[in-house]
């Protein structure tokens, strides 16, 4: 068996919801969310892509990072408005076929538009496969960019979140506001003319 060495990077900061943090090979975010806490989000990282990493650099000035840097920009944009901006975030995450298809299916999941559990497993192209598509969300690592919030209950509930069912439900409320359109008179509730 082959040992890898990878170098893996991190950057944590503040947002609304708390801290966030994210964690970095060379080319994809591969942990991230809402803690202080870098030696759980590495454990979250699949063995084969952590290889023998055997310590996590943090991000600095002096030694840019594209990746952290890309992704501390986009959460910026998303908590200030452009909930889209963490879509161009590059990710990887490894798993079995379905789950990495689950996973990917949850990156098109558009913000403001929530999908249900039986919806995302037919998204995810197993349609009797809820419980599979629920397990895809328990095992994302990379919260915010794979958006395994937007994924609700059948019944309306929010269903669980790793990091706590509050910081779910501010995400959803988040991403459900419209953005103000530069175009709009407030005055009037409408376009301007």
């Amino acid at each position: 068996m082959t040992t890898r060495n990878y170098n893996l990077n991190h950057v944590s900061f503040t947002t609304a919801d708390g801290p966030f943090s994210v964690v970095a090979d060379e080319h994809h975010v591969l942990a991230s969310g809402w803690t202080w806490d870098i030696g759980a989000l590495v454990q979250l990282i699949h063995p084969d892509l952590r290889g023998a990493a055997s310590e996590v650099r943090a991000g600095s000035e002096v030694d840019p990072h594209p990746v952290l840097d890309q992704a501390a920009e986009a959460v910026a944009a998303y908590y200030a408005g452009d909930v889209t901006a963490v879509d161009r975030v590059p990710v990887r995450q490894r798993s079995g076929p379905f789950r990495e298809q689950a996973w990917e299916a949850l990156r098109q999941v558009a913000p403001g538009a929530p999908v249900t559990y039986a919806g995302y497993a037919a998204r995810a192209g197993r349609p009797s496969a809820i419980r599979a598509a629920a397990g895809a969300c328990a095992m994302n690592a990379a919260a915010l960019f794979v958006p395994c919030h937007r994924i609700v209950r059948t019944d309306g509930g929010l269903g669980g979140f790793r990091y706590g069912v509050q910081i779910k439900e501010s995400l959803l409320r988040r991403e459900s506001v419209p953005a103000p359109s530069p175009h709009a008179d407030p005055r009037r509730g409408s376009p301007a003319r």
